[in-house]
Formats: C-alpha cells, structure tokens, sequence
C-alpha cells in the first residue's frame, strides 16, 4: 500500500510545472546535441547541463508519483516544441544554441526565484522549497556557461532571447493551468 503525502494546489500547480520545464529542457538539449553532436566543443557542457536537467526531470517525477500530482496535459507538446527549439537555435550555430539556453535559463531563475517567495512567505513545503532551490543554482550555472561561450554573440541575439523568454513564460502559464 503506497503513502500519498497530501499536497495543497498551489504546490501541486508549481510541481506540475516545474516537471514540465525540467522535461522540456531535456528536450531543448537533446535537439541540440542532434544537430550539434559530440564532437562540436561545447557539446560535452551541452551534454553535462542535459544530464543536469535529466536528474531534476527525475526527482520531480518522484515527487508527482509520491504526491499523487498530475502532469499537464501538455507534455507531447512540450516534446515536440523542446525539440525543435533546441534542433532550430543549434542550426543557426553553437552561438545561437548558447543564446536559448541563457534565454531558458534566466527565465528558469526568475521563476524558480518567484515560487521560493511565494513558499517561505506560506513557511510551506519543505521539501518542494529545498528541491527548488538547488535545482536554480544548476539552472544559473547553465545560465552562466552559455553566457560564457558565447550566447550573446548569437545573431539578433536580443531578439531570440527576448523570444524565447516570452515563450517560456507562456509555457510557465498554460503549464499551470492544463
């Protein structure tokens, strides 16, 4: 007989969407190691932040199956979607692939930054929180390497990243809802 350890909406809507962007940045560097593979320099960093990602992806699937949280419906779409934007930025050249993962990545931190507000102003979850903020200290060391290794020099680099955060954002909040 398994234990499900109540958890209220508010944390259930933040663990489903933090799954959801845990997988769709698995996805994003899957696409790009495909486009890029292993022999390109920055495909070992690529491939240490994917296995990163995986790890996070793990545990709040761990999470979700022990609270009995739902994933949003949306999870093939985010397959899809990861996907392409990691295959598309990678195509427009290793500058371009660096740029998404800052645009995700700073995103990711402000995000991640909001809910950890919003659990120690409630004194909730534990555990939810301490999850959370390890995980953003990885997303901002990703952040960081790719701003190293050249995101900024991406062409249109404001454009694509401003798109891309727009696009993260608007993933964030249909992930909270469906």
């Amino acid at each position: 007989m398994s234990h499900r350890i109540p958890t209220n909406p508010d944390t259930e809507q933040m663990i489903r969407v933090d799954q959801a962007g845990e997988f769709g940045a698995t996805r994003i560097y899957a696409g790009q190691l495909a486009v890029m593979g292993d022999r390109h320099p920055l495909s070992p960093e690529i491939a240490h932040m994917a296995a990163q990602e995986e790890g996070h992806r793990a545990k709040f699937d761990a999470l979700m199956a022990r609270r009995g949280v739902r994933p949003t419906v949306l999870q093939p779409f985010w397959s899809v979607a990861g996907y392409a934007l990691g295959a598309g930025t990678a195509l427009l050249g290793p500058e371009a692939a660096m740029a998404c993962t800052a645009a995700v990545e700073e995103e990711i931190d402000l995000h991640y930054s909001a809910q950890l507000d919003e659990l120690a102003e409630a004194d909730a979850d534990p555990e939810l929180s301490a999850m959370i903020e390890e995980f953003r200290e990885d997303e901002r060391a990703h952040r960081d390497a790719a701003l190293a290794a050249g995101a900024e020099k991406a062409p249109a680099y404001p454009l694509l990243s401003g798109a891309i955060r727009l696009g993260c954002r608007v993933a964030i909040k249909l992930a909270e809802r469906v």
